[in-house]
């Protein structure tokens, strides 16, 4: 695989009035990369009239997948549900199989194990036999979406290499708990003879088993022993029990937990593992393996970078891909698959209902947050100009955000409960959502009053006051009675602000006895029937704390509780939907109140209650609040779904079905936007995009209130004064992150108005590179925007290009002649860059 061309791309040529044949090719292809003299195109007007919405609806709008059959594979028996594949994955074929599977006849004909899963285990044995230029065995990624159904592919794999005679295997996973799912696998292939030990409960110094496979979790690797003695660290017992020339299967199942492996201990163990055991079966199984490609760096056997490859090291591969972005990111899925090295099938969401629900707040709610952005700003304002600020300024902006985030998720929790008992009624069950449990802020409180707690905990409150005291600490004992009031005015706010959520929302629903918790948390305030309030652990006799998450979705999945509420601890490997086997199968109702930091998480958590066997799809309910600043939480997730898709699935849409494409501004867009919406309220340009209708006072007032809210956001240098406007500086720094985080600190009216205005500018910008042919909707569909400049062999090629419409044949040569490539393109839109490779 190749991506690198001598010098640098041009932007292409608009082609759309080109007409005739292509006989002289200096019209359309840029001087520096074909050696033609390239025709001048006059450049694009500063300001165009605003896109017409009707003509821009539906571009851009393609079939994103293709139902999955396995194309070279015709053993086994069809999966239970319907599977589908990324159309631009689909475009192209995997290698021809070579290799002979061991796994009985029986094993197969039964069903045990679908076509499809005995298709991975082909592919995966088949890329072990490959040796590396390095020395080191091939590996192999697992990229099927959550409930496809990797837990048997992955025990398919460890038996076939069992049947092989390599009766060793290590098996790593993000939780303890995730053994027994492992053994039920194996199980459920009709391999119970293999046995499953625990690390966790294998002393450092014994290492009395011979053979089987040695469960463990990430965080197990970097484990130490107090003591000392022979084995003092994990990773060097696990290595001692795998003996040299360990030939077995090593399995990275959620693997997406080794991320930032340069950057973390855990990261850096799965690398050492790897280079100790070269001779080793490597498999990656994530539905998430790589939310972004400095995130790949731990998938060192698939052998895209490093000795005999393009790419020297990491970085320059990284290098490659970041410089031509999501269409870089396709290209790379589909040459591993290709390749052979890789495989990623989803279950059809034929069925599965998404819907955005916009939480309306009501008018106290708007008094408390109001009272709220106005205590902080005046904190923050207090301190300006101080010497010591500059050192201060992060923890603040970080507690910030956290506190203006308990308050969003805060604002919804009426209304889910409402949608919840609504759901009930009509006969389905309810999972919810969310990632802050509140834990640390309620053991603050209990520490505080020596084990004791008799009311619920606010962690919005202690989060005030934490970035309060971290800001408030500079002030000297001249002001220190302004200090004291604002402490005073955030103590007087607290009896106004919202309880933990989590507590909240079981008190609501009637208690633990009605809701199943799957969180990481090891106690919780409750309600007692006498109305007190107490702390009690989650912990229930007769069963360990690690063992309380499982036993709560057994409850779950059986009918005795009908609500679930799962945090990150529960969103990972555990299955919660209506699966044929269990009593409960009501529809599921999957609410998401709080959207995860990151799309790895998001994934995993939509993936719980969306998997194989089931008897009823999914409803997806995203709640997202009428509060702009909350679209920073969507905007997060929407750009690492974008990003994530391209990375796993081969086609940046592929995750976009969750429904928050529409929420991700940080983009090329977002910032032009940001940088237009600044300059207009500063008076710096004429903006042709108007302010929102109906702001009170008109146009004039709009541009006058939302001056001291930008000025506020990007905290400008001098400290205010009478005539702040003249300190307001032209502000270099027009981060869309920024504007997305601050912006929650600001009053409804403001924060919803200012964020309308930058949305509107936003939406114009796209629709005007829609009808321009501008717009970058993938590398395959009906409409093709764009392909970046990129190399990768001619077999990809010709996949890549096959289902495009209209033809073009012509000739791409770049200034060397010693770069040929001929093509079959076939093309609607009127922007193309040209794809090539060395002879």
């Amino acid at each position: 695989m190749h991506w690198d061309i001598p010098g640098q791309s041009q932007r292409p040529q608009n082609l759309s009035a080109f007409h005739g044949r292509f006989d002289d090719f200096s019209t359309i292809l840029p001087a520096s990369v074909t050696g033609f003299k390239a025709a001048a195109a006059p450049p694009p007007p500063e300001e165009e009239e605003e896109a017409d919405e009707e003509e821009t609806e539906d571009l851009g709008h393609a079939d994103t997948y293709a139902e999955y059959k396995p194309s070279k594979s015709n053993i086994g028996i069809s999966h239970p549900d319907i599977v589908v594949e990324t159309n631009t994955l689909s475009s192209v074929p995997p290698p021809d199989i070579t290799y002979t599977l061991s796994i009985p006849d029986r094993t197969v004909s039964s069903g045990l194990l679908s076509a499809l899963q005995l298709e991975a285990i082909i592919y995966a044995c088949q890329q072990h036999e490959v040796i590396l230029q390095n020395g080191q065995r091939a590996g192999f990624l697992i990229g099927d979406g959550a409930g496809v159904g990797k837990g048997r592919t992955v025990a398919g794999i460890i038996l076939e290499s069992f049947l092989k005679g390599r009766k060793r295997a290590l098996w790593f996973s993000v939780s303890n708990d995730l053994k027994y799912d492992a053994e039920r696998d194996l199980r459920d292939i009709d391999a119970p003879n293999i046995p499953v030990f625990a690390l966790n409960k294998i002393k450092y110094g014994d290492m009395a088993t011979s053979e089987g496979v040695l469960f463990a979790t990430y965080s197990a690797l970097i484990g130490e022993s107090q003591a000392g003695g022979q084995h003092r660290t994990r990773l060097k017992q696990i290595l001692d029990w795998c003996k040299p020339n360990f030939d077995g299967v090593i399995v990275f199942d959620e693997c997406h937990k080794a991320k930032n492996a340069t950057s973390t201990k855990m990261g850096k163990a799965v690398l050492d593992l790897q280079n100790k055991l070269p001779r080793a079966r490597v498999v990656y199984a994530s539905a998430t393996g790589a939310s972004e490609p400095k995130n790949m760096i731990y998938m060192s056997r698939l052998g895209i970078w490093g000795q005999g490859t393009p790419f020297k090291t990491f970085d320059d591969f990284l290098h490659a891909i970041e410089k031509r972005g999501v269409g870089a990111m396709e290209i790379v899925a589909m040459d591993m698959k290709v390749s052979g090295m890789y495989i990623a099938r989803q279950l059809s969401f034929s069925g599965v209902s998404f819907r955005i629900e916009e939480i309306t707040l009501d008018e106290q709610f708007k008094l408390v947050y109001n009272k709220a952005a106005r205590l902080v700003r005046e904190t923050q304002t207090a301190t300006l100009g101080l010497a010591s600020r500059k050192s201060l300024w992060g923890q603040f902006w970080s507690s910030h955000q956290r506190f203006f985030k308990y308050l969003c998720i805060a604002a919804k929790v009426r209304r889910l409960v409402e949608i919840a008992y609504t759901e009930l009624q009509q006969g389905k069950c309810i999972v919810i959502g969310l990632q802050s449990t509140g834990e640390a802020r309620t053991r603050e409180v209990l520490d505080e009053n020596d084990g004791h707690l008799d009311r619920f905990v606010s962690a919005s409150l202690r989060v005030l006051k934490e970035s309060s005291e971290v800001i408030l600490c500079v002030f000297s004992a001249k002001l220190e009675e302004l200090k004291l009031r604002l402490l005073g005015k955030i103590a007087e706010l607290g009896k106004e602000l919202p309880l933990n959520t989590l507590d909240e929302l079981i008190d609501r629903f009637g208690g633990p006895e009605k809701v199943s918790e799957m969180t990481g948390r090891k106690g919780r305030v409750v309600r007692r029937p006498d109305s007190s309030v107490r702390y009690e652990t989650r912990a229930e006799q007769g069963l360990s704390i690690d063992h309380v998450n499982i036993r709560e979705k057994e409850r779950f999945m059986t009918g005795e509780k009908l609500i679930a509420i799962i945090s990150e601890a529960a969103s990972s490997g555990i299955s919660l939907q209506a699966d044929k086997r269990v009593q409960n199968r009501r529809r599921r109702v999957h609410m998401t109140l709080e959207l995860p930091w990151s799309a790895d998480r998001a994934i995993q958590q939509f993936g719980r209650t969306h998997r194989s066997n089931q008897v009823t799809a999914p409803e997806y309910i995203f709640l997202i609040s009428e509060l702009a600043g909350e679209r920073r939480f969507a905007s997060i997730v929407a750009k690492r779904l974008e990003s994530l898709g391209a990375l796993t699935h081969g086609d940046r849409r592929a995750t976009e079905s969750r429904d928050l494409s529409q929420y991700n501004f940080e983009n090329k867009y977002g910032t032009k936007a940001l940088d237009k919406i600044t300059k207009a309220i500063l008076r710096q340009i004429d903006n042709k995009v108007p302010p929102p209708k109906g702001y009170p006072g008109g146009d004039i007032m709009f541009f006058r209130g939302n001056c001291f809210p930008v000025s506020y956001i990007f905290v400008f240098k001098k400290c205010m004064q009478t005539d702040w406007l003249s300190f307001i500086p032209y502000i270099p720094d027009c981060s869309i992150t920024k504007f997305l985080n601050r912006i929650l600190g600001m009053e409804v009216h403001h924060q919803n108005s200012l964020f309308q205005y930058f949305t509107d500018n936003f939406d114009y910008l796209i629709n005007k590179d829609k009808k321009e042919g501008k717009y970058d909707m993938g590398i395959l569909g009906e409409c093709v925007s764009e392909i970046n400049v990129v190399m990768f062999s001619e077999e990809t090629l010709k996949h890549i290009l096959k289902n495009l419409s209209g033809k073009l044949l012509y000739f791409c040569r770049s200034g060397s002649a010693s770069y040929w490539q001929r093509m079959n393109v076939r093309f609607q839109s009127a922007r193309l860059l040209f794809l090539f490779r060395p002879m």
